[in-house]
């Protein structure tokens, strides 16, 4: 029997500021709009938007985790050290997804990184403000032709005004998926 946990949308941001004035109805809005939700299963944005989007009663969708290595694992002996950082993944992750792949931040786009995984499985991304591992997401999915969502209260995404919808609130991004999905 399969079951149907709609659109996958990948929410990316900050890994240790929670932002729950954009998280917390981000992830309820997803919820109950029948989408599931995929991230990096940290701390943070992470976190916030899935404890959000657990929280919320009857829904179809699930939170999926891609969940970095400590180190790298590409010899026998690196594999049986296999480890992922603390606090990974977080309470609020229902489908671990365990990855041997170990960078991240400014090595965000190196093929040693998950966020290629977390990009290419979402049907959709949405990019809160962040620092260099969610800009390297974002480049990703542009560089994937995803067409990311950014949500820019204050500008932080202006760079990429020409190649990215940007937003203000949580509510204009799911404004957005009205006319995608």
């Amino acid at each position: 029997m399969t079951r149907d946990i709609g659109k996958l949308i990948a929410v990316i941001g900050s890994g240790s500021d929670r932002q729950p004035h954009l998280s917390t109805p981000l992830g309820r809005r997803l919820a109950e709009k029948g989408y599931s939700l995929i991230n990096g299963g940290g701390g943070g944005v992470m976190a916030e938007t899935a404890k959000a989007f657990i929280k919320v009663k009857n829904r179809k969708g699930l939170v999926v985790g891609v969940i970095p290595s400590t180190k790298p694992c590409g010899l026998a002996e690196e594999r049986k050290r296999y480890e992922p950082p603390s606090g990974y993944p977080n309470a609020y992750t229902e489908l671990v997804i365990r990855t041997h792949l170990h960078l991240s931040k400014t090595m965000g786009k190196d093929i040693a990184s998950r966020n290629h995984i977390i990009v290419l499985s979402a049907d959709h991304v949405v990019a809160l403000p962040g620092g260099p591992g969610t800009r390297s997401e974002v480049e990703l999915a542009l560089d994937y032709g995803k067409s990311p969502i950014l949500i820019s209260p204050h500008g932080e995404w202006g760079e990429f005004s020409e190649r990215a919808t940007i937003v203000k609130t949580p509510e204009d991004a799911l404004r957005e998926f009205n006319g995608i999905f």
